[in-house]
């Protein structure tokens, strides 16, 4: 069968390979407790180990109950639409109209919607290396080309106007950025994301800004949304990290109100409307008492970086930037290897610990940088730890 030319520009997604490959030795014997093995610890996904929050998890049940299972409108239940906008006026202090929202299935739906809404063959989008795989993917299904900006350490891993400006050519439509980032946890200050904006704008361009894990922030100098520089930037959310309802399939757009026709438009067309069930649910997330749980729960990750992060550096993984957000920390292995990939194998064969390899986030560090995701429980990050201790000792 002929396959459509635009997937040779998808590459793998290789965590989920890795993911693949640490199941399968899960399964083995080495990890089978009844024959003296030790059970696989996944800290390779990004996925919070919570789950939705219970009053989350009621309001489903009830809409279940009630029948409420039809078609909503292609942009949202406006209630739920309602509710984001009010919760960016608590939490930021942000004026942003219902109407700018569009609720989509997932924040992989809002960024195709957003790639195809804006981007064609021959354009260009500039994003940063390292980034999360699938965000230049999207680019590429838009038939548009991502070109990679990469950034070290001393940038904390984040592109600035400079380097904007320096990739910036006739064929460039904007940037697409993500504060906090995967896989580094870290974000881009305020003040030289304004200057990112202001470059873009002057050339005619959109900045798009991937903020799924906004709500997930450990830093006050942080947590500011991109929506703050005015109402041409696009931002990109999600019910997954900070609300925790991952398998729920749920998120959302903020768009220039110019761009909500025509997005609506895709969306009725590619999937009618996100899940009822999931919008009747996410209802109850900016509930007082939902919201004191997701505040003790980013509390706890914060806990939980505070412990592996200096645990990395003393093992000879070094977590040269402190993540400010999200649940992942960027780690060195140069010390033990000059592959990250197979570095990480080699450790779900030896201490039973699923990590990610740099190669999915870019090619400026794939070989010297890890992904760790702390979202697992504090037993099972000290378990971790204490087996990666062993094997490298």
């Amino acid at each position: 069968m002929k396959l459509a030319g635009r997937l040779d520009r998808i590459e793998p997604f290789y965590v989920m390979e890795c993911a693949k490959a640490a199941a399968a030795i899960a399964d083995s014997a080495a990890c089978d407790p009844a024959a003296g093995g030790e059970p696989m610890l996944f800290l390779n996904i990004g996925e919070p180990d919570f789950g939705a929050a219970p009053l989350v998890v009621q309001a489903a049940e009830r809409c279940l109950r009630e029948g409420r299972t039809q078609y909503t409108q292609a942009t949202g239940m406006p209630e739920l639409r309602e509710s984001i906008a009010r919760w960016y006026a608590s939490r930021f202090g942000l004026a942003v109209d219902p109407e700018r929202i569009v609720v989509t299935a997932g924040a992989s739906a809002a960024l195709q919607l957003a790639c195809l809404a804006l981007f064609e063959d021959g354009d260009e989008v500039l994003t940063p290396d390292p980034s999360y795989p699938c965000n230049r993917h999207f680019v590429a299904a838009a038939g548009a080309r991502a070109v990679l900006m990469p950034a070290g350490p001393e940038a904390r891993f984040q592109p600035d106007a400079a380097q904007v400006a320096a990739h910036w050519g006739a064929a460039t439509r904007g940037v697409l950025l993500a504060s906090p980032s995967n896989p580094t946890g870290t974000s881009i200050a305020p003040g030289a994301l304004a200057a990112i904006v202001d470059a873009v704008r002057a050339r005619g361009g959109v900045t798009l800004v991937d903020e799924i894990y906004l709500g997930l922030s450990y830093d006050e100098r942080f947590g500011h949304s991109a929506l703050a520089l005015g109402d041409d930037v696009v931002s990109i959310n999600s019910f997954s990290k900070y609300f925790g309802m991952t398998g729920w399939r749920l998120g959302w757009l903020v768009l220039p109100p110019s761009l909500v026709g025509p997005v609506e438009r895709l969306a009725q067309n590619l999937y009618i409307c996100p899940s009822t069930i999931a919008q009747h649910a996410a209802l109850a997330c900016f509930e007082p008492a939902s919201i004191a749980e997701y505040e003790r729960r980013r509390a706890e990750l914060r806990r939980r970086r505070d412990l592996v992060v200096p645990a990395l550096g003393r093992l000879g993984l070094d977590v040269p930037v402190m993540p400010d957000g999200a649940f992942y920390a960027w780690a060195d292995c140069s010390r033990h290897g000059a592959s990250s990939w197979d570095f990480c194998f080699e450790m779900m064969r030896r201490a039973h610990v699923a990590l990610t390899p740099g190669r999915d986030f870019g090619p400026a560090a794939a070989e010297r940088y890890l992904r760790l995701s702390f979202a697992s429980s504090m037993d099972e990050l000290e378990l971790a730890l204490a087996r990666l201790q062993r094997e490298l000792a």
